[in-house]
């Protein structure tokens, strides 16, 4: 998946975090996977922001230096609290993994954390998920829906933008230039090419426009992980042997610091997914003045006004998709009215300080409780 971080003004990634003490660390937020995923891009993206309201590092593995992190062997082995204040401290698991090892610190080892978890998922969660999260003293779902997959209470604390960082295009046709795209009107998807997040619907929509509409052209970012190598192999072949082979560009993936710019190059962003946990990509598109057309899927249906800031349709419908776009497509000014009221809509609802403010109030609570 081609993931999103926005960076804190005040710790520019490359630059490391300034160290806190042990005394300090009231929040430790583990990162345990290797390789890059949603989970790795929320705490990345959002650990800068809480760091100004509270003393909280992440730690495991792929976390850059702007973040405030410690090494996971220093984060095991943190004595007690000793300064004047709460002596617990926070563990804020978003895996199984890291449910299971929260408990193992409390109980084997007689850290004195309170345990969080954030659930994105909206499936029906196995046994052992089941038990994990309930022995949590506290739980966040990202989503309403979300919530209520869960059988037991939840704090409901969707995620946010850096809408500093993703902005509209002060100068679209120069950023297009810079990244090597064509002129005409763009379509956006993001994210790994795989049937799940529904890369095939875009591609079939936006064959049946193209006859059509001749300054269309299809933008697609992201890379399919050796599961999904067939996948994307009979994507491409598809687009080859149509009418429309040059139109529909297969980018890659690319650092996840210059998303915004690609963004910022669309007209209007697809999110075509079959099924979603939560799902960022929209809520990136509309702070950059892009309407949007997604699926009602994770979270969509919460973060996209429907004939507002963008228009949702069912999965799996390339034809919804197409005639979705259409819509758009051939009238101007209404895109333009939905792209500023994307805008408008994500800055009133979404921000990232907001979720960073309210997550920190959710630790108060923890600590002092």
């Amino acid at each position: 998946m081609t993931q999103s971080r926005a960076a804190n003004p005040s710790h520019p990634a490359g630059k490391s975090a300034p160290a806190l003490d042990a005394a300090q660390i009231e929040v430790l937020a583990p990162n345990l996977k290797r390789r890059l995923s949603g989970v790795t891009a929320t705490i990345v993206r959002l650990v800068p922001f809480q760091a100004s309201g509270i003393g909280i590092v992440a730690t495991g593995w792929g976390l850059p230096p702007h973040v405030p992190h410690i090494g996971l062997w220093r984060a095991l082995l943190l004595p007690r609290r000793r300064r004047q204040g709460s002596p617990w401290r926070v563990w804020h698991a978003r895996r199984n993994v890291e449910m299971a090892l929260g408990l193992i610190l409390r109980h084997a080892f007689g850290k004195r954390l309170k345990l969080l978890f954030t659930s994105a998922s909206q499936r029906v969660h196995q046994p052992f998920t089941r038990f994990l999260i309930g022995h949590m003293d506290a739980v966040v779902a990202t989503s309403s829906k979300t919530a209520t997959y869960l059988h037991g209470p939840a704090t409901v604390i969707r995620h946010g933008i850096d809408v500093q960082s993703f902005a509209p295009a002060a100068d679209r046709a120069r950023i297009r230039a810079e990244l090597g795209l064509p002129a005409g009107l763009l379509i956006g998807c993001f994210g790994r090419i795989r049937h799940q997040k529904g890369t095939d619907v875009f591609i079939d929509a936006l064959l049946a426009l193209m006859d059509d509409h001749p300054e269309v052209h299809g933008v697609i970012l992201g890379l399919a992980t050796e599961a999904h190598a067939r996948f994307e192999r009979a994507l491409r072949a598809r687009v080859n042997a149509s009418n429309h082979a040059g139109r529909i560009h297969f980018m890659g993936e690319v650092p996840v610091d210059a998303m915004p710019r690609w963004y910022q190059a669309l007209d209007i962003f697809v999110a075509p997914q079959r099924w979603e946990g939560f799902g960022l990509t929209p809520l990136e598109a509309m702070a950059c003045a892009v309407p949007v057309v997604a699926t009602t899927v994770g979270a969509f249906g919460e973060l996209v006004k429907d004939g507002e800031t963008g228009i949702l349709v069912p999965p799996g419908d390339s034809r919804a998709i197409a005639e979705s776009l259409r819509g758009i497509i051939e009238d101007a000014e209404r895109r333009q009215r939905l792209g500023r009221n994307a805008r408008a809509h994500v800055c009133r609802q979404f921000r990232i300080e907001d979720e960073a403010k309210a997550l920190n109030a959710l630790y108060r609570s923890l600590l002092d409780g």
